[in-house]
């Protein structure tokens, strides 16, 4: 927000330009100017008001009778205004109301290890272009926290906005809702990122429907036009935009991302880069367990070894189509925090995996016992591929069920 100094003459100019144009005006073209200044039976233009140009040929900012102009409060709609609104729309179903703060930086994230792809964000958030980055990899391997850790150590601002097969343009870009009685407009999280030259985090990008083509000309590093309100919007320097999901937008054919939808190509191209988020390696993944025990005064090596060693060969076996579920680094950490609330190491994972069958929830568990009393990694392994070869002479074709017993 800016301010200028005000007199009586300027007053007088904004409150006529309010009653003939509308209370909720930030913005004044030339011939509406030039209107006012008939009526007020002025020689020209004020020079002061031709000083705050928006950057819009031919449009000046309105300043408020008190002198404030650019990135205004939120306005509020008069009944004038009102009778043009043919729906008002309360709190969305994608994305809630955000209300406008001071600040949009992002906390670091205490106890975080930078792996993967960090310094390829880094790079592009901090070169400060517009370069939007679409980035993909399993459920709990730290997409969003890396995007968000990343603006932090930079202190850039961060807007997420979380999205579902219900995210629409009124989520997005805005909308009118009520607010104590009063009909007023609201900033979505992308038109708030564009302001202020934030991160913009389209985070599940891969749940949408065909209703976030809206992002098309923002997605190009353009202005965006909001026809509810008639004004442009142009992106402040350093704004960009990264999009998180699962699958690389073309569904997912193996039935594990239940909801996720084959994305518009023209959407997709949009994105210069796309980046695949793996799993952390074993000694990155020991680092983030080892800071979690941290956190809550504990220090256990082993059973830190024992967790990564068990997580390693789960998702082996998942890669060879042994098992349908997978630990992630995610699970890996909530294993630890149960830890630190229970002390019961066994009833820490049994907990964590509870959310699987019960098949495959007590495999996971029979699996951590052979890992706890040393066995090794190579000889699980290798016990798994004797049991192939024994099911394929032994079980009927068709019966994949598997076990690590």
């Amino acid at each position: 927000m800016k301010v200028i100094s005000m007199n009586d003459r300027k007053v007088d100019f904004v409150n006529v330009a309010r009653d003939t144009l509308g209370m909720d005006r930030t913005t004044i073209t030339r011939p509406e100017a030039t209107m006012v200044k008939d009526t007020l039976g002025l020689a020209g233009v004020p020079s002061w008001l031709k000083k705050l140009k928006t950057g819009v040929r031919g449009e000046y900012w309105l300043p408020t009778s008190d002198g404030k102009y650019d990135i205004l409060d939120t306005p509020v709609v008069t009944s004038t205004a009102q009778e043009t609104v043919t729906a008002v729309a309360m709190a969305p179903q994608g994305v809630s109301v955000l209300e406008e703060q001071e600040s949009y930086l992002p906390e670091s994230f205490d106890g975080y290890v930078s792996w993967g792809n960090f310094n390829t964000v880094k790079s592009v958030v901090k070169s400060k272009m517009f370069y939007p980055i679409f980035v993909t990899g399993m459920s709990g391997n730290g997409k969003t926290l890396m995007v968000k850790e990343v603006c932090a150590k930079l202190k850039r601002e961060f807007v997420r906005t979380n999205i579902t097969i219900e995210t629409d343009e009124d989520d997005l870009i805005g909308g009118f809702r009520l607010q104590n009685g009063e009909t007023v407009w609201h900033d979505g999280p992308v038109v708030m990122a564009m302001k202020r030259g934030a991160v913009l985090l389209l985070d599940e990008i891969d749940l949408a429907s065909n209703k976030v083509m809206c992002l098309q000309p923002i997605l190009e590093g353009s202005s965006v036009y909001i026809k509810k309100i008639g004004k442009w919007v142009h992106p402040t320097p350093g704004f960009t935009v990264i999009a998180t999901a699962n699958t690389k937008g073309q569904g997912s054919d193996d039935g594990r991302f239940i909801g996720t939808n084959v994305l518009n190509e023209a959407f997709l191209e949009r994105f210069p880069i796309t980046l695949e988020q793996s799993y952390p390696t074993n000694k990155v993944e020991e680092k983030i367990l080892t800071n979690e025990l941290a956190k809550i005064d504990k220090a256990d090596s082993e059973f830190v070894g024992n967790l990564i060693k068990w997580a390693d060969v789960i998702r082996k076996t998942f890669m060879d189509g042994g098992v349908d579920e997978i630990i992630s680094t995610r699970r890996l950490v909530h294993i630890v925090g149960a830890y630190g609330i229970f002390d019961n190491k066994l009833k820490s994972i049994e907990m964590c995996v509870s959310r699987f069958d019960t098949e495959t929830k007590d495999s996971f568990l029979d699996l951590y016992t052979k890992v706890d009393s040393g066995v090794s990694v190579e000889d699980i392994m290798s016990q798994q591929n004797q049991d192939d070869d024994v099911d394929e002479e032994d079980v009927s074709e068709g019966d994949d069920d598997y076990s690590f017993s």
